[in-house]
């Protein structure tokens, strides 16, 4: 009778860990996902930056260095669960891992964000500019927000 007590306890024992296992690794990888997104972004921007295109003003230079420091937050940010991780392992409190964790990743979506409106933006002012002319591209300002309001009202609707 005991032999079959302390079976069963190792087994519930087995899906804790599993289950601790499975919150470190979920939250790592969402973590390692959002760091690679954001890095490879940050290369389309440095590159745009070095390599300048023909025609690129004053105000496309500042909308791009303000894309890339938002983007440099974000990667910071998105990266940091990973850094915290290997600083703290092993947790006593896989909660405290989790929620630490959710506050930089909710952190750093808001430069994230930020550099896909502007980055959207520079693309838009460049497409509305050679198609159109230079008069119609400050119309990118309000286009570039449109999918934004769009995945706010789809979140805030989403029952």
């Amino acid at each position: 009778m005991n032999e079959e007590k302390k079976s069963k306890k190792e087994k519930e024992g087995d899906v804790v860990k599993d289950d601790i296992i499975h919150d470190y690794d979920s939250v790592l990888k969402e973590s390692g996902v959002l760091t690679s997104v954001s890095g490879i972004i940050f290369g389309f921007l440095l590159n745009i930056s070095i390599n300048s295109p023909k025609g690129f003003t004053i105000e496309d230079s500042i909308i791009l260095m303000v894309s890339l420091y938002s983007i440099s937050f974000a990667v910071s940010f998105f990266v940091m669960p990973i850094i915290y991780h290997h600083i703290q392992y092993p947790y006593r409190d896989i909660e405290k891992f989790k929620i630490r964790s959710h506050k930089f990743i909710k952190f750093g979506m808001v430069p994230g964000a930020i550099t896909m409106y502007l980055g959207l933006l520079l693309g838009l002012k460049f497409s509305l500019h050679a198609g159109i002319g230079s008069t119609y591209e400050h119309f990118s300002y309000i286009l570039a927000i449109v999918p934004f309001g769009l995945v706010y009202i789809f979140f805030k609707y989403r029952k």
